[in-house]
């Protein structure tokens, strides 16, 4: 069958609508295909947060956990001395009490400049920096063992560690006879008092 111009123009007004219709459904299908993808990405955003919100909840607990555990002992070293500042006058102070509780002969001492501490061992202090500020001995002995008896007494006590690094021992009484009342030995010995610093940007927990 073949159309006339007549036809045409009659068909013109319909066609011209189902093209629009058309044009119409295909913007909207595009539409929505774009929407759904929108959805999707978000949805996995979504998730993702989720996810990591979860992980941050979990990793909260464990540090929880840690802290818990570990600030009592943390607490501790802080009492003792061993982290933050060096407290010099209380070294004085406990080398004297034991000392004078040991009866000991005469000792003189002097404390250097604190100073960052590298040992030759490997440690890891984590941001920690440890410091050593040293400490020089001069004393008269009785025998060897009153600096071993005087170290071990203040090892013993709650203070911050310290380490004796070296001793040199010289006899002063040459007699063979052994006297008590005065000293046979002088001894002069390096003692390094250790204390570790918090790192400046720490993000740890301050203790009061």
């Amino acid at each position: 069958m073949k159309l006339s111009a007549q036809d045409w123009q009659k068909l013109k007004a319909p066609l011209l609508t189902l093209f629009g219709v058309l044009v119409g459904m295909a913007l909207l299908i595009g539409f929505a295909h774009y929407y759904s993808e929108q959805q999707q990405k978000a949805l996995e955003n979504q998730k993702n947060q989720l996810n990591a919100a979860r992980q941050h909840y979990l990793s909260s607990g464990s540090e929880k956990d840690i802290i818990t555990e570990y600030l009592p002992k943390y607490q501790k070293l802080i009492n003792k001395g061993f982290v933050g500042e060096e407290r010099r006058i209380e070294w004085v102070d406990e080398l004297r009490s034991e000392h004078q509780q040991h009866k000991l002969f005469g000792i003189k001492y002097n404390i250097s400049q604190q100073e960052e501490y590298k040992p030759t061992f490997t440690l890891n202090f984590g941001g920690f920096a440890l410091h050593r500020s040293v400490m020089k001995l001069e004393l008269d002995m009785l025998h060897e063992g009153d600096i071993l008896k005087l170290m071990e007494s203040m090892a013993a006590k709650d203070a911050a560690p310290f380490m004796l690094r070296d001793c040199e021992i010289v006899r002063l009484n040459n007699s063979t006879t052994f006297n008590q009342l005065i000293p046979n030995l002088h001894a002069q010995c390096n003692v390094d008092w250790l204390t570790i610093h918090e790192p400046v940007s720490s993000s740890l927990i301050q203790v009061p």
